[in-house]
């Protein structure tokens, strides 16, 4: 994890930097502006070039995000989790401490529109979730898990296709390889966590997952959003069975995710109220073997 929050820490230098020199160069275009004669405001190629600088703008800042991939693949980067939980499935973390957390994780995207609410969402709080993301939606919109890792989030697996169906070996092995393959690509993280299409245990890929040493992580709070509920309905199910140490179901993709988007600011709202910090998946494991390694040294 200390390995993880120093490269996220590089990581957030950078865009630093980037933001400052981004806000730089449009300062020092608006002090030079006004100096240009009236001759040369007239001229076309002004226009021209107030495109090419902003077009130069936004080719440095994919470099940026380029070299950010790069350093994440050179590292090769990993979310520390215990051991105990390779192979185990969470449904909750059983803590024997009385700190209240809770871990919010997102399904089903990276999805057009509704993941970026979210991140915006979560960014404002200052909250760290977990994104189960699909493959195919990962390669149909890669800059969107770019920008969840880049922000500090977490990445799970969460095959590629979204199939219930009975898989034999080779076709889990594809769904699920294929999509942490793609993960690693873009972001550089190798993922050990996995959560199974709508919780299926039986059909193949989570035999699959937890012979290649995945943590799987189901949950304790469904909040049913993909049933699309009214938003005071979605509120109370994520709250009908929260408890410390939980986990929360939300989805950012995989349909119209806009009453979740509209519900998340008054599920965190709340959930600080009664005094819950959030954490990630990795960092909720972390707590239960803690816990647990005191039991152990106790007895």
């Amino acid at each position: 994890m200390q390995k993880n929050k120093s490269f996220l820490y590089s990581q957030k230098i950078l865009i630093t930097l980037l933001i400052l020199i981004v806000s730089f160069s449009f300062g020092l275009l608006t002090l030079i502006k006004p100096k240009l004669s009236a001759a040369q405001s007239r001229q076309h190629h002004d226009t021209a070039d107030s495109d090419g600088i902003q077009q130069r703008l936004e080719e440095f800042k994919e470099t940026m995000l380029t070299i950010l991939q790069q350093q994440a693949q050179v590292k090769g980067l990993s979310y520390v989790v215990p051991s105990r939980f390779q192979r185990a499935t969470i449904e909750a973390a059983k803590l024997t401490s009385s700190e209240k957390v809770i871990a919010l994780t997102f399904d089903d995207g990276p999805w057009p529109e509704s993941t970026t609410q979210v991140l915006n969402i979560l960014k404002k709080n200052n909250i760290k979730a977990t994104f189960f993301v699909i493959g195919q939606n990962v390669k149909n919109y890669p800059n969107l898990l770019k920008r969840e890792n880049a922000e500090g989030h977490v990445i799970g697996n969460h095959t590629w296709h979204h199939w219930y169906q009975f898989m034999n070996p080779q076709t889990a092995a594809y769904e699920i390889d294929h999509t942490a393959d793609l993960i690693n690509q873009i972001t550089g993280v190798k993922t050990n966590l996995f959560r199974p299409p709508g919780g299926f245990m039986h059909n193949g890929v989570a035999d699959y997952a937890r012979n290649s040493k995945y943590a799987i992580i189901l949950w304790s709070s469904d909040s049913v959003d993909y049933s699309r509920p009214a938003v005071p309905r979605l509120i109370n199910n994520v709250f009908r069975k929260s408890k410390p140490g939980g986990i929360v179901l939300m989805h950012d993709g995989g349909g119209n995710r806009s009453r979740t988007v509209q519900a998340l600011p008054e599920i965190i709202a709340k959930f600080r109220k009664e005094g819950y910090r959030f954490v990630t998946i990795p960092e909720l494991l972390q707590m239960e073997d803690k816990d647990q390694s005191v039991i152990a040294k106790k007895k």
